[in-house]
């Protein structure tokens, strides 16, 4: 075997004595990615028209790249590498990736079956689970007991006694180049799926390995991800944020004659709907898109952060489809595929809250505070926040142009002539402030600014703790949880084509709302062509309450804007130490009854039982 260099071996040994992490090219296209703290090392040899394969190599926390040709150098690398880590970890795990034939469907295991049964068996499973380009079928996975750990007619990167006598394992993989066809073209949609499935597999399998054979304390499989992220992903996540700071979509869909369309449907009888007049839009819908489109997503090895990404660029996509849509059918058709619509069980929650808890007529003539009171309140939760983190800065508007309470980009946006009880006031600061703002701030913490805006359908979950914020300081009032509920059944009533009078009568007559509130509940709901976004609060609760029925930590939700499908991917993240833990808490958390009060939920309780 050809010595390396000796200043080379001295470099690569004092990185490894003193630093968390070596990045190192080797000559001829080589690299080394290594992770101080991973007792494993994926290796691919680089191989023309191959790049599909080189990307699964790098989905790894630590990596080695082979130039085409610098194989002994390579050799002398990987020998230096297990003994050092096996020395400090008691075995180090080499596994080397390559793809089969062409016309192969099987993934091959080559490795010491009868040594590492569990490990291997958990590898096999696991990529036997994954879809083949065929739907509903799905691929082959074995074990071949071998020495030959290579790929065929290839030279063996060292010998089983060589590996042996450094204290490492190093065993083979071979998969089946479905992600392409016969001219070595990549199946773009096809590919990103397979990668994650991949990486999923062996991480879970060599964590099983770790977790027995090394002294390694890595506390899960998703800290053999990768570390580190690439440059080019933090450029397009600013962009990505860019996009949609560019635009106020719900100010957009928002009505600027709201107040003319009250007074004409209330003086004519509940009979005129006066036509619907937004905002000029400030950006040209289409332009935006070719910058969403412009950004090379499809090149990002991470598999969650692709995940997210693609996610996220489809939502921006739906929204400026809509910003062109409004006023037409169309933006509703849009607006049911961007909210996902309704199931069963969320109606149902909805009709039991109507059916059970009649509206609070005494509370409507409870003393009300106007727009300044409520600012001084929210100024005051601003200053509980600083007190956490001196950095915290936020500012209310009150505005003339704008027809609801809302938060955009951390900052609170009221209307002039707003009013609200007391009670209400305490709700609000909590799930404008403590919820919106604080997630909003704890996001623009992390690394990745998309955590600050929100992924991809994040709005269910902030609204679901926005409301839970509510009942968790004693607040949330029978009116309040009547117009979240009657928000679903208009919002039913839109999905099955009835027109604005008949959802403000149904909301009117049949569940007995005031003429105002029926109105501002149908009103919103009309917004735009249709708009269902208020039928998510009812229907984030309903999720939070069975996420927190599994076990679920709350806590964990405040670090940024995401959805509850994205908890493993944030828990992925986290776990590789690429996200933080919240930097600000919220009030509630300091009740005195937040045990007593979260504990109902974690037991399921009916909804129209929180008041």
């Amino acid at each position: 075997m050809k010595a390396i260099a000796v200043t080379d071996k001295e470099e690569l040994i004092g990185e490894l004595a003193d630093g968390q992490r070596t990045v190192k090219s080797l000559p001829n296209g080589g690299f080394l990615f290594l992770e101080h703290d991973v007792p494993f090392l994926l290796i691919y040899r680089k191989r023309p028209n191959d790049k599909a394969t080189l990307r699964l190599a790098r989905t790894g926390a630590s990596y080695l790249i082979i130039g085409e040709d610098n194989f002994e150098y390579s050799r002398e690398i990987i020998s230096q590498l297990t003994e050092r880590m096996s020395a400090r970890f008691g075995s180090f795990f080499l596994m080397e990736i390559y793809s089969g034939p062409e016309s192969s469907t099987e993934f091959v295991i080559r490795g010491p079956s009868h040594k590492l049964p569990v490990s291997l068996d958990v590898l096999r499973k696991a990529l036997e689970k994954i879809q083949g380009t065929t739907y509903g079928v799905k691929l082959n996975a074995r074990i071949e007991q071998t020495k030959q750990r290579q790929q065929k007619n290839e030279s063996a990167l060292m010998s089983i006694e060589e590996i042996k006598d450094c204290g490492g394992t190093l065993i083979g993989l071979e998969v089946p180049p479905v992600f392409r066809d016969g001219e070595g073209e990549v199946y773009p949609l096809y590919f990103r799926q397979f990668q994650e499935s991949v990486a999923k597999a062996i991480q879970q399998s060599v964590f099983e390995f770790i977790r027995v054979q090394t002294s390694s304390k890595l506390a899960s499989y998703y800290a053999l991800g990768k570390r580190k992220i690439h440059k080019e992903v933090f450029r397009m996540d600013r962009e990505l944020t860019q996009i949609e700071n560019s635009y106020q979509f719900l100010l957009l869909v928002a009505p600027v004659n709201i107040q003319s369309i009250r007074n004409s449907f209330f003086e004519s009888n509940f009979k005129k709907v006066e036509e619907y007049h937004y905002r000029l839009l400030p950006i040209d819908p289409d332009i935006l898109k070719r910058k969403l489109y412009n950004l090379e997503i499809d090149q990002i090895d991470d598999p969650a952060l692709s995940y997210l990404f693609h996610e996220k660029r489809e939502e921006l996509d739906q929204q400026l489809t809509m910003l062109k849509e409004r006023g037409s059918k169309n933006f509703f058709y849009s607006s049911v595929r961007l909210y996902k619509g309704l199931d069963k069980n969320i109606v149902t929650e909805a009709e039991l809250i109507l059916q059970n808890i009649p509206e609070d007529i005494q509370n409507n003539n409870a003393e009300l505070l106007d727009a300044n009171a409520f600012a001084k309140m929210a100024e005051a939760e601003f200053e509980f926040f600083k007190q956490q983190d001196a950095n915290f800065q936020s500012k209310v508007h009150i505005r003339q142009d704008v027809n609801v309470m809302m938060v955009s980009n951390g900052e609170l946006y009221l209307p002039a002539d707003y009013t609200l009880t007391h009670q209400e006031a305490q709700a609000l600061i909590q799930h404008e402030i403590g919820t919106h703002a604080l997630t909003h701030y704890n996001g623009k913490q992390q690394p990745l600014s998309q955590l600050g805006v929100g992924f991809a359908d994040y709005d269910p979950l902030q609204e679901g703790i926005a409301v839970l914020s509510e009942y968790l300081i004693g607040s949330l009032s029978a009116n309040r949880l009547r117009m979240l509920a009657g928000r679903v059944v208009a919002g039913a009533a839109l999905m099955e084509n009835a027109e604005f009078k008949e959802v403000f009568n149904l909301l009117y007559s049949t569940h007995n709302f005031s003429k105002e509130n029926a109105f501002n509940i149908t009103s919103r709901m009309f917004q735009g062509g249709g708009f269902l976004k208020d039928i998510i609060y009812l229907k984030g609760l309903v999720q939070l309450r069975e996420y927190l029925m599994e076990g679920g930590n709350l806590e964990f939700l405040l670090a940024g804007k995401f959805a509850l499908k994205h908890v493993p991917m944030i828990t992925d993240l986290s776990a590789r130490g690429l996200l933080q833990a919240p930097k600000l808490k919220p009030r509630y958390l300091q009740q005195k009854d937040f045990e007593q009060r979260i504990d109902k939920l974690k037991q399921g309780v009916s909804l129209s039982k929180l008041i």
